[in-house]
């Protein structure tokens, strides 16, 4: 829907045409539905009251739609930020633990900072061996079979 709360519209009431937001239009068919009513027009009043509870509603519904956007936005930032709060409160809860860590890295011959591995601190993926090449076939008579069969073949029983 947009920003529909500071989005201006053009209302064709029955007094002619209304310009603005919806809360300046909400505002100004309430004060036609006062106007009417103390001009004894029921029929009038009852009409803008009809105007100003559509835009009512409207503004309502783009006010809902806003705030579970903000709500939605806000539990998706809590969770991005979830694992480095907790994982830095599992490791690090005190000073003397932090020592601790510091020690155990520096005995284990690792230093592990805790950071997540980005793309350009990993090694290159190994490359796949090719498969050799066949050897190429000659075009002589005997030596085109023992150049298509390499491998050696076993005497035959006699």
């Amino acid at each position: 829907m947009g920003n529909i709360v500071n989005r201006v519209f053009d209302s064709s009431g029955p007094e002619g045409k209304v310009r603005g937001t919806p809360q300046q239009i909400i505002e100004k068919y309430n004060q036609l539905a006062r106007d009417a009513q103390l001009s004894n027009d029921r029929v009038a009043a009852e009409n803008f009251q009809q105007h100003a509870e559509h835009y009512t509603r409207l503004l309502g519904e783009a006010m809902r739609e806003q705030e579970a956007r903000r709500e939605q936005h806000e539990a998706q930032q809590s969770r991005d930020q979830r694992p480095q709060r907790e994982s830095y409160a599992d490791g690090l809860d005190d000073q003397d633990d932090v020592s601790t860590l510091i020690e155990a890295d520096a005995d284990s011959g690792e230093a592990d900072s805790g950071l997540v591995e980005t793309p350009e601190e990993k090694p290159a993926p190994r490359k796949r061996a090719r498969k050799p090449k066949p050897a190429p076939v000659a075009e002589s008579g005997d030596n085109a079979e023992t150049a298509a069969d390499e491998t050696p073949q076993a005497p035959a029983a006699e």
